[in-house]
């Protein structure tokens, strides 16, 4: 199981977590939602609990909890600016369709 960062991703969660001043990394989960099903969630976290699974990479902590992992397994986390926009961009290898906003997805 993994979960991944790009440098760009990886600098952004650090850059977020210092004007913070405190948490353990980013948690990263799934919630039912949207028009294909599910949503992705991304917040801070403060605790690991015992059922969250810690990746680190490139020294960020990604905490993913035990219901949401086997939707995020193989994950890349990208952090991308097109445009006026940015935001996080999520390379997930389960996805089997996602809605036309972007927002949700099935696997």
């Amino acid at each position: 199981m993994s979960i991944s960062l790009t440098e760009s991703a990886a600098q952004r969660i650090q850059s977020f977590l210092q004007n913070r001043g405190k948490g353990e990394g980013l948690r990263l989960g799934v919630r039912t939602s949207g028009c294909s099903g599910m949503a992705y969630v991304l917040e801070f976290a403060d605790i690991i609990n015992e059922e969250d699974t810690v990746f680190e990479d490139k020294g960020v902590k990604v905490i993913v909890d035990g219901k949401s992992i086997v939707y995020l397994d193989g994950t890349e986390l990208d952090f991308v600016k097109e445009g006026l926009n940015e935001g996080f961009k999520f390379n997930n290898p389960n996805v089997g369709s996602e809605c036309g906003c972007g927002e949700s997805f099935h696997v």
